[in-house]
């Protein structure tokens, strides 16, 4: 057998060979190396981050947090296709042979991705507008479903949102398929009470709420997830034998249900002198109710 053709691969493998096995072993190193930069800079965002909890991170890291994800699989591949490039045409593979049926290619990935292309331009928005970030409570409604996910933001991606629900569970969500996003931890969050007081006791009532109030906001222990002093904010329901009045506080995101806790223990506590039953007094979440009247006091 003729020693030419062995010849002849042992040349390809000393160059083209040896330029696609360097083409390969770089982009996985540039993979990892844009892999360790992301995870250095979120660590550096969550270091900074270490006296607040995973709930109340400021706007500014969680938006950070998930801008850092999206761009390193965006720079991941832009690596893959870049090598690819260079592999086909150190096979000897023109890539204007490639032209035509890449075209066609294209045109069916167009049609039959359709799902793919709308998921990478929500979760661009979703990203860049801030409608979440990383560390998030969050409700979110997806077409199709009769009830929403909720849990707590663990990774946004330009194709997927991925929430950990209160169970352990993950959920993920094509960002596409997104109808309406509840955010219950940006910026701030609020409390509100609901207490049922007997009408004929119902300013006493309202003067014993107010101190509640004050005090709530001088108690060392609760006065840290407020963001300002409560306040009774009105009549929500007039009855003949039973008026509730509403009482709302500004808290930490995240932390209303906490303080919602508080506030219903406390209310209890001193509305038992009126006859007010523990299971009647609720709490809600602000967007669960009607805060227009919150000017009209009693």
């Amino acid at each position: 057998m003729s020693p030419q053709p062995w010849m002849n691969l042992a040349g390809w493998l000393g160059t083209e060979g040896l330029q696609i096995l360097l083409i390969i072993v770089g982009s996985i190193l540039l993979g990892r190396l844009a892999g360790a930069i992301s995870r250095r800079f979120t660590n550096r965002i969550t270091e900074g981050e270490e006296s607040r909890d995973s709930l109340v991170r400021s706007e500014a890291a969680k938006h950070r947090y998930a801008v850092a994800q999206v761009l390193t699989y965006v720079v991941v591949a832009l690596i893959v296709v870049v090598a690819s490039v260079g592999v086909v045409e150190r096979l000897g593979v023109s890539l204007t042979t490639l032209v035509a049926p890449a075209t066609v290619l294209g045109a069916a990935l167009g049609f039959g991705a359709q799902r793919i292309v709308q998921d990478f331009l929500a979760g661009f928005f979703v990203v860049t507008e801030r409608h979440y970030g990383y560390g998030d409570v969050v409700e979110i409604w997806v077409s199709g479903s009769t009830q929403p996910a909720e849990g707590t933001v663990e990774d946004v991606t330009l194709r997927v949102t991925r929430l950990r629900t209160p169970d352990g569970e993950v959920i993920t969500l094509p960002n596409g398929q997104i109808t309406k996003t509840t955010n219950r931890s940006k910026d701030w969050a609020r409390a509100v009470v609901d207490i049922p007081i007997p009408t004929e006791e119902l300013g006493e009532a309202n003067e014993e709420l107010n101190h509640l109030c004050r005090e709530l906001y001088e108690d060392e222990e609760i006065r840290p997830l407020l963001l300002d002093q409560p306040s009774v904010i009105g009549v929500q329901e007039l009855g003949t034998d039973e008026t509730v009045l509403r009482l709302v506080a500004r808290t930490l995101p995240g932390k209303q249900f906490h303080v919602s806790r508080v506030i219903r223990a406390e209310a209890i506590r001193k509305m038992s002198i009126f006859g007010v039953e523990s299971g009647k007094v609720t709490s809600m979440t602000a967007d669960e109710v009607d805060l227009d009247s919150e000017s009209e006091k009693v």
